[in-house]
């Protein structure tokens, strides 16, 4: 059995160090072999422009980093998390794999940018990527794109037990759908929303919280209110996450049919 969770935080905009120290004062509280932080956890969603983004954003040897690799392995930890991540003179939207030694195992880029990420950030370009974090198979996929079911579906048949996803939910749909994407790929999903309301430069973004852990059968094990911040655990089986049968006669991987799914590539 392992012990997995979110962070739901409701960061100020560019102020990385303390949104970073709240967050792990946050995460420090709870025991726990996994923790999901949401997507731009330390910086703040609202950007303006791509050269706020690029001067926000660090890479994977930068101090937000450094400070996660230190938490994950001081307390055992394996570290899902999302920051701006710069490389080069291009900037991500991604989510950083930390197992409980404080090893950074690499990182996921955002595959779909949602409206106007596409004039901040450059589009995603590791595809969909499963980690082996605290002795579990976790995949990552970031906010937007939970609405194509082809992500969650690309992880699970990679291997992934658990998908994590960090997120700055602005459309209330997800907390909603990701039951469902657990349910049919048979995963395990673990949503980290943050919450809040961000005004910046004339525009306003509320977001709706509301994270959650769901098992493969859309059982809800944990989940936050909409507002505030706010840690969840639940006790979890990742080898329940490999059995795909519906019942003795249905597989969700063996009944797939990919000669008839051509439109979909």
């Amino acid at each position: 059995m392992k012990r997995v969770g979110f962070v739901q935080t409701n960061p100020e905009f560019g102020a990385v160090e303390s949104n970073l120290k709240r967050a792990l004062d946050l995460a420090s509280k709870v025991e726990s072999d996994l923790l999901v932080f949401p997507e731009l956890f330390n910086t703040g969603y609202l950007f303006l422009s791509r050269e706020e983004a690029l001067k926000l954003s660090e890479g994977l040897d930068g101090p937000t980093i450094r400070k996660l690799s230190d938490f994950a392995s001081e307390h055992s930890t394996a570290i899902v998390a999302g920051f701006p991540e710069r490389d080069g003179g291009k900037v991500y939207n991604s989510a950083v794999a930390i197992d409980v030694d404080g090893d950074v195992k690499g990182v996921y880029r955002k595959t779909h940018l949602f409206y106007e990420e596409k004039l901040i950030f450059d589009p995603g370009d590791t595809g969909f990527r499963v980690f082996d974090l605290a002795g579990m198979r976790v995949g990552i996929m970031i906010c937007f794109d939970w609405i194509f079911p082809e992500s969650a579906r690309s992880l699970a048949l990679s291997g992934a037990q658990v998908i994590a996803h960090p997120s700055c939910l602005v459309m209330p749909y997800a907390p909603k759908a990701d039951p469902v994407r657990a349910l049919e790929n048979r995963v395990f999903i673990i949503l980290s929303d943050r919450s809040g309301i961000e005004e910046r430069g004339g525009k306003k973004l509320r977001y709706h919280g509301m994270s959650l852990i769901s098992d493969p059968k859309m059982n809800i094990l944990a989940q936050a209110p909409e507002e505030g911040e706010h840690v969840g655990i639940a006790e979890i089986d990742p080898k329940l996450a490999e059995d795909k049968r519906v019942n003795e006669l249905n597989d969700i991987f063996l009944d797939r049919r990919p000669e008839f799914y051509v439109k979909i590539c």
